[in-house]
This record gives C-alpha cells, sequence and structure tokens, in this order.
C-alpha cells in the first residue's frame, strides 16, 4: 500500500482534504523536500492532483516552493499550529518576554523547545548577543534525550508517559557524554526533577552546554522547555547552578503567564 492510501483506505466524503494532509505528512517526514512527482510517485496521487494541492499549500503559507529544484517545503507556520494555548495567548506569546530576560542576562541563545514523539523541536530562537554564536533553524529536530530542554520536559512528565516515551528511545551515541541506556537516563531525569533544571554536557554536540527549565500549564503539565545553548567556554560547569537559577526564574515566569485562565 503506498504511503498515500493510508488517509484513503476507507470512503472519503473530502479526498482532496486528506490528500493534502498526505503531503504535508509526508514533506514533514522529508527535511529535503520533493517535488511534484516525487510526492505524486511517494504518495500514488495523480500528479494534477498534487499540483493543485502543493500551490493551494502554498499560498496559505503552508509550504514553501524552491524555484531552481520546484521541491516543496513546510514552513514555520505548520510548526506554530501545534502550540498549546492558554486564554487566547500562544505559548510562544507567554514566553518571548522571559526568553529575552534570560538572553539579555546571560548574552546566549535562547531558545524555544517543544517535544513531538521522541524529538526534542525548536520553535523559537533569540539569537546570541556575542559575535560567535550558537544557532540551528527554527523546526529543527534532535533526540530529546541529549538535549538539555528534552530532557527537562521529560523529567516532569507524570510516570507512566515518560516510562513510555524512554521506552521509544534508540539511544545513540554523539558524543563520549552522551547517555546511551535506559538506567542512566533515568538517573538522569531523577536528578533533573530534584533541580529543577537540566544541562546537555555536550552531550549532542561536542563543545556545546546548555542549560534548560520547563514551561508547565495550569495542570502542572510540562509543554515545553527555555534553553540557553552556547560554547563550553561561555558556559562552564562551575557556573551552571547560578546560570540555571536566571534560565528557572525565566521560565517560573512563563509558565505563570500560560497558567492565567479566564
Amino acid at each position: 500500500m503506498a504511503a498515500g492510501d493510508e488517509l484513503l483506505t476507507a470512503k472519503s466524503q473530502a479526498p482532496n482534504l486528506q490528500r493534502g494532509l498526505a503531503v504535508l505528512e509526508f514533506l514533514a517526514r522529508e527535511p529535503e523536500g520533493a517535488t511534484v512527482t516525487q510526492l505524486s510517485d511517494q504518495l500514488n496521487f495523480p500528479t494534477a492532483s498534487v499540483f493543485r494541492i502543493a500551490n493551494v499549500l502554498v499560498d496559505l503559507g503552508y509550504l514553501s516552493r524552491e524555484a531552481s529544484s520546484k521541491k516543496f517545503f513546510l514552513t514555520n507556520r505548520f510548526l506554530m499550529l501545534g502550540q498549546p494555548q492558554s486564554n487566547g495567548r500562544s505559548l510562544h506569546e507567554c514566553a518571548i518576554g522571559p526568553m529575552r530576560t534570560i538572553r539579555d542576562a546571560t548574552a546566549e541563545t535562547t531558545q524555544l523547545c517543544c517535544i513531538i514523539g521522541t524529538e526534542m523541536v525548536m520553535i523559537e530562537q533569540l539569537l546570541s548577543t556575542h559575535p560567535f554564536k550558537y544557532s540551528v533553524d527554527i523546526g529543527a529536530r534532535c533526540p530529546s534525550y541529549s538535549t538539555a530542554p528534552g530532557k527537562a520536559i521529560m523529567a516532569f512528565l507524570e510516570e507512566p508517559e515518560r516510562e513510555s516515551l524512554v521506552n521509544k528511545i534508540r539511544f545513540k551515541k554523539f558524543t563520549a557524554n552522551t547517555i546511551t541506556n535506559k538506567h542512566d537516563f533515568h538517573k538522569e531525569l531523577a536528578s533533573i526533577r530534584k533541580q529543577g533544571y537540566a544541562v546537555d554536557r555536550a552531550e549532542g554536540l561536542e563543545g556545546i552546554h546548555c542549560i534548560a527549565a520547563p514551561i508547565f500549564d495550569r495542570h502542572h503539565y510540562p509543554v515545553a522547555a527555555i534553553t540557553i545553548a552556547g560554547p563550553s567556554s561561555r558556559i562552564p560547569e562551575d557556573e551552571w547552578e547560578v546560570t540555571a537559577q536566571i534560565v528557572k526564574e525565566g521560565a517560573r515566569v512563563a509558565t505563570e503567564e500560560f497558567k492565567q485562565q479566564s
């Protein structure tokens, strides 16, 4: 069965909607993008139908098209659909002010991250004020177990959800400091719950340290995390505890903003 057929096995009342969702789902798994022909072949949809649907999604801002390769890509707008809302305000709106405070206090790149599946996804970023700065693309994904924000969120999930998520992780070693087994990872999460913040000790990238703290909703569910990231020389281990208090305070303010309900 072709990938697109999964959404069309039952008699459909809205075939174009289902095909549009199939296009979005396919491109979400293809960071290199895809042409109309590739989408048609992989999803087993008529080329003319794919062309019309993809161009409508471009007009709506959910896809972009590269002129040289004629490939379609997901835009950042698609990422923002999944942001939690509180009292009509998005997570981004609640977090951006505290993020600026953290960035100004630390001078390091400050990011807002969520978890999708077992991956950490970066959804907002304020760049460091240093000439040399750490930066990644909005929408970038990486394994949650090797990042400070991923660990900060996972640590505060309820035990059944946390256990289920950890069991899905396929641990891979990226640096000498990467945690590579469930036992050590559970110990790390327990430590994070106790201290209220998480640290990335160059576990995903050599020479990069991160410090993160979770943002909670009114049910005390960890919906996201704020993190700073930069060279290990500027975020040394002997300053982690002090710097973490700045990050934790920013996350606390964002949490209070997000918790407020009408």
